[in-house]
């Protein structure tokens, strides 16, 4: 049985299914398909009148059809955000081979994270009573836009029992979901959860913010796909997009006894506070430091046995040098060894959901054994120095692999993943 079990004696966590929607891709395989190819997801904005605004590109999801996972009157009832994270949900226990219910209610949880939640419900709903009064306001308007609904619609989809959270930490919600629903099961309080991070906010409120707060990139409008560009010494701010993804994890034995595929597991989890600034990141980047090495002690591993870094890598000027050295000055020489990507130069950043895509992006990593490149890395800064797979896919035995968020508010999540 101690095969079963990891270094502190605890069950070890396993991922079984996974399921994302975002703009490169309906599907895990679309989305992976599309960062290996460059194929960019970013483009101008279709949901509303960009007229006044020095960004006027987002990353859509493009073809997305909610009544193709679920019934028409349920999806108007919804917010977009809990649209794809049913969606997402439905493909992951798919591809887990759960047929559309968990095996076993009471033991199986839910941990869904996201940023902004159903905020375009509240807006159109306020909308609604200034124009034309309380008797047009929506009475499932509230209700949808709180943030725990996607937690709430996927535990109905699946008619779970078990533990259930909603984890809003910004852009490093959707890692600490995974790596909360990882602890639920490492403490024996669940066998299986369903985890992950979603984002449907491309909405004129929340562009206007960040532009206020001129994080996004300016100068690439007329040629969308080149906006992106981490690590680059031209970046000049962050891409806005919407996206989902979902992993089923479960405990290893109770995967291997229902004779389930195995695509990596989750080996260390950690998170740390800046306790800096509420937008700004702290220079000396110790916040992330702190998250990376305790993920590293989570994991039992030590620095020189990573082998890949999927980074935070916004593309703004701030986070992706604050980032390179922090990698630096944790790793050390190896830090030069390992190979660094961020997959955001073609998917834009979605906030809550990032952290979940780019462990998935991970874990295809290891699965498949190729790294995902960085697009778009023209022009080398020389405070960036590491190797970010630039251009190109790279094929590679990755037995082990980091995965970066660091949200607003110096919030930093961390997940390790490795090859069973």
């Amino acid at each position: 049985m101690t095969q079963y079990l990891n270094h502190r004696g605890e069950p070890r966590v396993v991922v079984t299914g996974m399921g994302a929607i975002t703009p490169v891709g309906l599907s895990v395989a679309e989305s992976w398909e599309g960062v290996l190819s460059g194929r960019s997801g970013i483009d101008q904005i279709t949901r509303f009148d960009t007229t006044g605004l020095p960004c006027t590109i987002a990353g859509e999801i493009k073809g997305f059809e909610p009544t193709q996972y679920m019934p028409g009157k349920e999806a108007r009832r919804m917010s977009r955000a809990s649209q794809l994270a049913v969606a997402a949900a439905r493909q992951a226990m798919d591809d887990a081979g759960f047929n559309g219910r968990m095996p076993d209610a009471e033991r199986t949880g839910v941990v869904m994270g996201t940023g902004m939640g159903g905020f375009e419900k509240a807006d159109e709903n306020l909308v609604a009573y200034r124009e034309k009064g309380l008797s047009r306001v929506n009475p499932f308007a509230l209700i949808s836009s709180l943030p725990n609904m996607p937690s709430h619609h996927v535990s109905v989809l699946a008619q779970t029992l078990g533990p259930i959270n909603t984890i809003s930490t910004a852009c490093a919600t959707g890692t600490q979901a995974i790596g909360e629903a990882a602890d639920l099961i490492r403490h024996g309080r669940a066998d299986a959860v369903i985890a992950g991070g979603v984002e449907g906010i491309i909405h004129e409120a929340a562009l206007a913010g960040f532009a206020a707060m001129r994080a996004l990139s300016t100068a690439f409008n007329s040629e969308p796909h080149r906006a992106c560009r981490p690590f680059n010494l031209d970046r000049d701010g962050f891409i806005l997009s919407e996206a989902v993804g979902v992993v089923i994890l479960e405990r290893l034995d109770h995967a291997v006894a229902r004779g389930a595929k195995i695509y990596a597991e989750i080996l260390g989890y950690a998170s740390s506070s800046d306790a800096f600034h509420v937008a700004a990141l702290d220079p000396a980047a110790v916040g992330a430091i702190r998250a990376m090495s305790w993920a590293l002690k989570d994991s039992n591993l030590q620095p020189d046995q990573i082998d890949y870094i999927n980074t935070h890598g916004t593309g703004t000027p701030a986070n992706d040098g604050t980032e390179t050295n922090a990698i630096k000055k944790l790793f050390g020489d190896h830090a030069y060894k390992m190979a660094i990507s961020s997959t955001k130069a073609v998917t834009g950043h979605a906030l809550g959901a990032a952290g979940a895509i780019e462990a998935i992006f991970s874990i295809c990593a290891i699965h498949h054994g190729i790294i995902p490149p960085t697009w778009n890395y023209e022009v080398p800064d020389p405070e960036c120095d590491l190797d970010y797979v630039p251009n190109a896919p790279r094929t590679a035995a990755i037995r082990t692999a980091l995965s970066n968020s660091f949200g607003l508010g110096g919030q930093n999540a961390c997940l390790v993943v490795g090859k069973v």
